[in-house]
C-alpha cells in the first residue's frame, strides 16, 4: 500500500504556511517527494540482494569465521527438518527463511572468492 501521510501533511502545511491554495499544491508536491523516497540516499535503498550480510546481521568487514558461525546458527534455527510436527504455514516460513539464508551465504562466498 502506498504511503499517503506525506502528501496530506504537506498539503495542509503548505496551505497553512502560505495561506493560499498554491501553497497547498507546493506542500502536496513536497509530501509526494517524501512519500516516494526521493530524498533517500543510495545506501538506504539497498536491498538484501545487494547486501547479503544483513541476513546474518553482520557488516562487510566480518571475518570468514564470523560468517560461518552466523550461518550455522541461523540455519540450525530455521532448518525445516527441525519443524517436522509444526503447522504447515510455520514450516513454509522456515523453508523460505532457510532458502534466504542459503542464498545470502552463497552470495557472500562468491563475492569473497572474487575479491
Amino acid at each position: 500500500m502506498a504511503r499517503m501521510y506525506g502528501k496530506g501533511l504537506g498539503f495542509l502545511a503548505g496551505w497553512l504556511l502560505l495561506r493560499h491554495p498554491v501553497g497547498g499544491l507546493l506542500g502536496l508536491l513536497v509530501g509526494h517527494a517524501f512519500d516516494a523516497d526521493w530524498f533517500k540516499s543510495p545506501e538506504d535503498t539497498k536491498t538484501d540482494e545487494d547486501t547479503p550480510y544483513r541476513v546474518f546481521g553482520l557488516t562487510e568487514d566480518a571475518s570468514d569465521a564470523e560468517i560461518d558461525q552466523a550461518y550455522r546458527r541461523l540455519i540450525s534455527q530455521y532448518h525445516p527438518d527441525k519443524l517436522v510436527g509444526a503447522a504447515p504455514q510455520l514450516r513454509r516460513q522456515a523453508e523460505n527463511k532457510a532458502s534466504e539464508i542459503n542464498a545470502a551465504y552463497d552470495r557472500i562466498k562468491a563475492l569473497r572468492k572474487r575479491a
